[in-house]
């Protein structure tokens, strides 16, 4: 394993290898790739050449190929190599793009609704040279996935952040609630529901995303312990359900459309879910990037004083 044979590794090689590993195959990678099958395995012979160790078992009689053990070592260098040249690319972009290009932002659902139109009305306005495309997923952790590989350059998410290359800003706090239809005797209390209240109720909650695994989590550390009757990805599928009495939700109050007569909010003893803007902490920043942040922190700073829930 010379360091002299390392020097003609090429970024196709790890290429090839990456998406072997990601397929299971070397025709798949090759189709992946828009490579032909030769090209792919002429590349992964030529890495375990340069490594001097065999990366991918070909074993007859497997319809998929595996990583030999020292494959997955690789390849766990191999994605943060790809991830880093990537991220250096959309670096290099925004460097030259200046006042005209692209702005890629990932959000999730709650953004979207309360805070992105305003938002992006008012960069268009200020910034028509720049077109901004958004990406929507439910969970954070794959838009920052994005943001570390250069598919986003922004994304809106919930502090404390996951471990990464990220650098983030803190836009508000948004305060979760309890979520009753409008006909519960909770409506009507004239506090709040302790912990114990809540997890007495059936509850409706999100599928997967952070939101609810903090709150679920301030919950469990206070021995409460929730029974969920339904989960759903989409704010107003859980909105809907509350509304016509299935159970209780424990939401940030920006999830909830609050002309809703269907259903009431009560102030609940859970810190609030803090809401930021990220991005790659050693990609170099656009003036657009920074400009569509600081307007981010504007219309949050705006939003804020309205993120207010009084018992009835």
């Amino acid at each position: 394993m010379s360091a002299d044979h390392w020097a003609d590794l090429e970024l196709r090689h790890l290429q090839s290898f990456r998406a072997v590993a990601e397929t299971g195959s070397f025709h798949a990678a090759a189709d992946l790739l828009e490579y032909t099958q030769s090209a792919v395995s002429q590349h992964v012979a030529a890495l375990e050449g340069i490594v001097g160790m065999r990366l991918v078992d070909r074993s007859r009689g497997r319809r998929t190929v595996e990583l030999t053990e020292a494959g997955r070592v690789l390849l766990r260098h191999t994605d943060a190599i790809v991830a880093r040249l990537s991220a250096a690319q959309a670096d290099l972009r925004a460097y030259a793009e200046g006042a005209s290009g692209i702005l890629r932002v990932g959000a999730y659902q709650s953004i979207g609704a309360r805070i992105l139109p305003t938002l992006v009305g008012r960069f268009s306005t200020a910034w028509p040279g720049i077109e901004v495309r958004l990406r929507e997923d439910h969970d954070d952790g794959r838009l920052l996935a994005l943001v570390e590989s250069g598919e986003l350059d922004l994304a809106f998410a919930v502090m404390p952040l996951p471990e990464g290359p990220f650098e983030a800003v803190e836009l508000l706090r948004d305060p979760y609630v309890l979520m009753v239809s409008s006909g519960s005797p909770l409506a009507r209390r004239a506090a709040g529901p302790t912990l114990r209240e809540i997890v007495e109720q059936p509850l409706i909650g999100f599928s997967a995303c952070r939101t609810t695994e903090i709150a679920e989590a301030h919950l469990l550390a206070h021995g409460c312990v929730p029974h969920f009757v339904f989960r759903s990805d989409d704010n107003g599928t859980v909105q809907g359900l509350v509304g016509a009495g299935l159970g209780a939700a424990l939401v940030p109050l920006l999830t909830v459309d609050w002309d809703d007569r269907a259903v009431a909010l009560l102030p609940v003893d859970v810190p609030p879910r803090i809401v930021a803007l990220a991005w790659h902490r050693d990609r170099h920043p656009s003036p657009a990037s920074r400009a569509f942040a600081e307007l981010a922190g504007e219309i949050c700073a705006g939003l804020q004083g309205q993120l207010v829930v009084r018992p009835r």
